[in-house]
């Protein structure tokens, strides 16, 4: 069988267990750019003869290229997905990919915003507009969920509950955070300029909580825009990436910083394991933890 036949059928599959459309781009893009490869440099084309070898060496010729660490893994889960999927077919007897092994990312130090860019971004968007106001929530729930950007624009009506939001993250699982009574003065307010916007311009109501000028859901491409004109115009240092991920990172620092546990924060993150958000404690500044750690002293606090 061919690669590319399998690969259709693998994509196939994927849909069919609801993969979102970004893991199926991704699934089938890289998975194609291998196959490319392999073929040019080792003439494989078909299923049965696609080697660890091969595979291997598509992967050293990235290395050589000085493609970092973590895209290179991000790959390798490309391909393990797609030759599992050919395992459990019986179309191989041998998976290729279990003598290939992940490599060594080095840790990263996260920086975010400071608190005083956190004021500022939070103030910009000012005015009684629709999407003033809109605009405004967004940057605060940002800031006060952590929650990422495609979680944001896909967010319902329904999801709003009196005192949590209901939030559908990756791999279909369902976490809850908090509505803060500061989160809640800014969503009060929007609920009402919302009403009041479709009533006056649409003749129809849609489920989403963030809606476009049109009326439509939220793309992740607007979102983008708003937290990086927010951050331009509000002077945010140079060396920070502007994007609502940074947002997120701002969150999970902050809330280790107040003293949230690490466990707590990784469930608010919907991280399936606690290693990921252990990275938010490592880029911590020195003196936020000697200030943590004075706090919680065995002996200060006896």
């Amino acid at each position: 069988m061919q690669n590319q036949d399998a690969l259709k059928e693998f994509l196939f599959d994927c849909r069919m267990r609801k993969l979102s459309e970004r893991t199926l781009k991704s699934y089938k893009n890289n998975n194609l750019k291998m196959f490319q490869f392999i073929n040019q440099e080792y003439g494989i084309t078909e299923l049965e003869e696609t080697n660890h070898i091969a595979i291997r060496g598509y992967l050293e010729y990235l290395t050589k290229n000085n493609l970092k660490e973590s895209y290179i893994n991000g790959l390798i889960k490309c391909f393990r997905s797609y030759f599992v999927y050919c395992l459990r077919e019986g179309y191989i007897y041998k998976n290729p990919m279990d003598k290939i092994r992940r490599q060594k990312e080095p840790i990263t130090l996260i920086n975010t915003f400071t608190n005083d860019e956190v004021k500022r971004m939070v103030r910009y968007y000012t005015g009684s507009r629709f999407l003033d106001v809109r605009n405004q929530l967004i940057m605060v729930m940002l800031f006060d969920t952590g929650i990422r950007n495609n979680e944001l624009c896909s967010l319902q009506l329904s999801d709003i509950r009196e005192t949590y939001i209901h939030i559908l993250g990756k791999g279909k699982k369902v976490r809850h955070v908090p509505i803060t009574a500061f989160l809640n003065k800014y969503l009060i307010r929007y609920m009402r300029i919302r009403e009041g916007y479709i009533k006056d311009k649409f003749n129809y109501d849609t489920e989403y909580l963030f809606l476009s000028q049109k009326g439509k859901k939220l793309t992740l491409e607007t979102v983008e825009r708003v937290v990086g004109d927010c951050g331009e115009n509000c002077n945010v240092r140079k060396e920070i990436r502007i994007s609502p991920h940074t947002c997120r990172h701002y969150y999970a620092q902050t809330q280790l910083k107040n003293g949230c546990d690490l466990f707590t924060v990784s469930r608010l993150l919907g991280h399936s394991k606690i290693d990921i958000t252990k990275r938010y404690l490592q880029s911590m500044e020195d003196e936020s933890t000697l200030i943590m750690g004075a706090k919680t002293s065995p002996l200060m606090n006896l």
